[in-house]
């Protein structure tokens, strides 16, 4: 209703335009809705957009627009406000007709076709399979699977996408951080170094070996220390004590690599599958669901590192400097070049990103979304650079950046580090909270601003809790509904002009405003405008509810009134439906 009314008042604004300013028919007009409902329905500044051109103040050129606006039962009121807006009171009846559209497109409401079904690429939550996730990784999760079901609402063909980090060193750190505990589970004491992945998860890994293996991969200490250079004492942690823990680490993975031959692939695989296993599983449990589960080691297998590289080079956006590799990073904005190829031969972990954006070039989508944490900020200049480099429209790379999410409890802020397994992890969290909160508060801030989780607000049934206070709005329908004991059919042919106080008229409008909410949101990749307008649809419902009798003596006010109940509370449900969260029937 709102998009037709919007195109109606368009038109008549546009017949008005060619009278006042003919030379001037092709500038555009904008339709917005006041914050204030005091100044109407919809207002425009086309007059002030005309004020440079025409010379003339802008009330001036606003009164004679509304002079020569054709008449419209669309308008009941229409004046000029400010300087220069002109503001539309639209028609009561106008106004409730979105009460049929809901119901009749039901779970279809709200939807759009802004996306003309073009192919768009989510690609979110990426995490290394290094250990559990944690609430930073919950944000990405429940802000990439809102966003994608937002844009699935909007008309795009959508695909989810987690990218496997399978190939780099931090899951060889696992695996030997793994194979150190089997060891001493054998009574095989190696000193655990600080910098390997220390959670409990890590020995239950080492237990699920010993378990299907015995002692087969027990290996004499001497051999797993040998050539492994001192570590530092633990009360050092400066720059050369870091590097020295690092360069132990390192000969403890290839001592691992060359005691173990090919069963290093199999401890290697089996703490990549448990890790991926139970990351998987969380995240279907929290409601968040991919299409695609793209392994970065596919890349390497296929030669498509190799081919980019070499692509790079051919374009010649390439140079070799002491034996390595560089990328003319700064050639397209970024700080400083980037080594894509080590001297040693081995690959950056630069250069499988590159071509895992190559590859989904290649596989044709029209937009590729991806969502990464805050700190990747600078990493956006040389990732739009290669695109760029390779030949390709970098204009199709959109980034959506999410800040860390920072969980309070008991007013102290909980560490989230995966290696040293003090962390909170979102299974944690979702049993504490309940997935429902998990996900609303998280879509509660636009990704790109710090969000501070508070437990204690999650956890209340209070007003003061969104979540609560939305899904309570919709349980007090549901129990309307069920007093009423009507068919829901019949409220198709409800006399909605009998819906005429200000509190059913400010929530008609409110209805009416959902499909632009929905387009708004897709547009700027914003699930969080959603939860903002659930809040203020339900508190415009219980503003109602506690001032109306819903189920009065008359029945066709009766029917009316839960005609406009029942179309809130399908707002609701689609409205949560795109960010996750259920809708209770009662509370």
């Amino acid at each position: 209703m709102a998009q037709d009314v919007k195109t109606q008042l368009t038109a008549l604004l546009q017949q008005a335009l060619a009278s006042v300013a003919p030379a001037a028919t092709d500038t555009p007009i904008q339709l917005e809705r006041p914050r204030d409902p005091t100044h109407g329905d919809f207002a425009t500044n086309l007059a002030m957009q005309l004020a440079k051109a025409l010379k003339k103040n802008p009330r001036e050129i606003a009164n004679q627009l509304l002079a020569e606006l054709p008449p419209s039962k669309l308008v009941t009121k229409a004046e000029v406000a400010g300087a220069g807006f002109i503001n539309f009171t639209l028609d009561a009846g106008i106004k409730t007709n979105v009460v049929k559209a809901v119901l009749a497109e039901g779970e279809n409401f709200g939807r759009s076709t802004q996306g003309a079904w073009q192919k768009v690429q989510v690609e979110f939550v990426s995490a290394n399979p290094t250990g559990p996730l944690h609430v930073g990784h919950g944000r990405g999760a429940a802000y990439g699977a809102s966003l994608s079901s937002l844009l699935t609402f909007a008309g795009w063909d959508v695909t989810r996408e987690y990218y496997v980090n399978d190939a780099g060193r931090q899951m060889d750190i696992l695996a030997v951080s793994t194979w150190l505990r089997y060891l001493d589970q054998h009574g095989v004491s190696v000193p655990f170094p600080p910098n390997g992945y220390q959670g409990s998860y890590v020995r239950d890994m080492a237990a699920q070996m010993t378990a299907a293996h015995g002692d087969k991969y027990v290996r004499a200490v001497d051999a797993v220390l040998a050539g492994t250079p001192g570590q530092p004492g633990a009360d050092r942690a400066d720059d050369e004590a870091k590097a020295q823990r690092e360069q132990h680490l390192d000969a403890l993975i290839a001592n691992a690599k060359a005691l173990l031959g090919p069963d290093w692939a199999y401890v290697h695989q089996h703490a990549l599958s448990e890790q991926l296993a139970d990351g998987r599983d969380d995240l279907e449990e929290f409601g968040v669901h991919f299409d695609v589960w793209f392994s970065e080691q596919a890349l390497f297998d296929t030669g498509l590192v190799a081919r980019c590289v070499d692509l790079l080079e051919k374009n010649g956006h390439l140079y070799v400097q002491n034996g390595a590799r560089w990328f003319k990073s700064t050639t397209f904005g970024d700080e400083k070049d980037r080594v894509v190829q080590r001297e040693n031969g081995l690959y950056t972990y630069f250069a499988s990103d590159i071509a895992y954006h190559l590859n989904k070039f290649e596989r044709g989508f029209d937009k590729v979304i991806n969502i990464w944490g805050a700190d990747h900020h600078g990493y956006i200049s040389r990732v739009n650079g290669a695109i760029t480099a390779l030949g390709l429209d970098a204009g199709k790379l959109q980034v959506a950046l999410v800040q860390f999410a920072v969980l309070y409890r008991n007013g102290q802020k909980a560490s989230m580090s995966t290696r040293s397994g003090e962390f909170v992890t979102l299974r944690e969290l979702r049993g504490e909270v309940g997935n429902d909160a998990c996900r609303f508060f998280y879509a509660l801030r636009k990704s790109d601003q710090h969000l501070d989780f508070d437990l204690d607000l999650a956890k209340s049934q209070t007003n003061e809790n969104p979540v609560y206070y939305i899904q309570y709005a919709h349980a007090r329908v549901c129990s309307v509904i069920n007093q009423w004991g009507g068919d829901l059919a019949t409220l198709a042919d409800a006399n909605l002009a009998l819906l005429d106080n200000p509190r059913e008229l400010a929530i008609a409008s409110k209805l009416a405003e959902f499909r632009d909410v929905i387009d708004g949101a897709a547009r700027e990749l914003a699930p969080h405008l959603i939860a903002f307008y659930l809040k203020d649809l339900a508190g415009e419902f219980h503003g109602w509810y506690n001032a109306e009798r819903m189920l009065v003596d008359d029945a066709a006010l009766r029917d009316a009134r839960v005609a406009l109940a029942a179309a809130v509370r399908q707002t609701i449900r689609n409205g949560m439906t795109i960010l996750g969260v259920s809708c209770p029937d009662s509370m």
